[in-house]
């Protein structure tokens, strides 16, 4: 797996994110994705060859290795770093429709137009909801796959012998002993213990997100925004209709004004 682009991607998420969400990436590339490229694969890498069985039955030890890790720790580790970071990239992607619709919006009436968005990156409207959904998703995903790593072997220890039972072609009861347990399972308590950091910050990051918009909401609804707001809009409207006229020739420019400018309906953002 290419790291490196993996961080590349991620790494214009600090822009749109808050400062739980900071926390969150630099414990993600520091304490999982660091430990995993550096340490983790190298502990997992022999895994398979060093799982010795007392039994020299043809194809015994691999199926016994199989039955006991129907899917490789290392490799549950990398499905759920991509998994977990992935919701992330919506954000980016909605930021990136909002800058690519405010440049459209841009070449069709002119430069002077007032702008869709003050700040595509923003966290408003339609991001809002965005960046609230992809960290719901990263809390689901958090907490599938320590569910799926707790079911698969028992919970998150490492035991030094597992044996195999009835588990055609192995004869009877095999015994199978399985490399450098204690490391393999210090291993799984700290990327058990990161993840469990990492749900504590989205839960914390959730915790801000709406609270910061109940704060907004409480703002708004006071009357002298209120009225600030209407007063904004009817403006808007009268200079909509204003230069409209002026374009099909039924009024002359406002005094003050060298040529008239189109001002183009205020979108609703998304």
């Amino acid at each position: 797996m290419d790291w490196k682009t993996f961080q590349s991607l991620l790494s214009g998420v600090n822009k749109y994110s808050t400062a739980f969400g900071r926390i969150w990436l630099s414990v993600v590339f520091v304490f999982r994705v660091l430990v995993y490229v550096v340490a983790a694969e190298r502990v997992w890498g022999d895994e398979q060859k060093d799982f010795d069985c007392n039994t020299k039955q043809p194809g015994c030890t691999n199926v016994c290795y199989d039955n006991f890790f129907p899917i490789s720790n290392i490799r549950l580790w990398a499905l759920q770093l991509i998994f977990v970071t992935c919701p992330s990239l919506l954000v980016i992607l909605h930021v990136a429709y909002r800058e690519e619709r405010e440049r459209r919006h841009r070449q069709k009436h002119g430069e002077q137009c007032a702008k869709l968005y003050d700040n595509a990156g923003k966290k408003h409207g339609g991001l809002w909801w965005t960046y609230l959904l992809s960290l719901i998703f990263k809390l689901i995903i958090e907490f599938l796959f320590l569910y799926v790593l707790h079911t698969l072997w028992y919970g998150f220890g490492m035991p030094r012998l597992v044996q195999c039972n009835n588990v055609a072609p192995c004869p009877n009861i095999v015994d199978c002993y399985i490399a450098r347990p204690t490391e393999k399972k210090v291993f799984t308590y700290f990327m058990v213990g990161a993840s469990a950091i990492c749900i504590v910050l989205t839960i914390c990051e959730i915790c801000y997100l709406i609270f910061h918009r109940v704060l907004q909401g409480l703002r708004k609804s006071r009357p002298r925004a209120g009225r600030s707001a209407l007063s904004s809009t009817s403006r808007a409207s009268t200079c909509r209709c204003h230069h409209k006229l002026v374009e099909a020739g039924e009024l002359g420019p406002s005094p003050g004004d060298e040529k008239p400018q189109a001002s183009a309906p205020k979108l609703p953002p998304i």
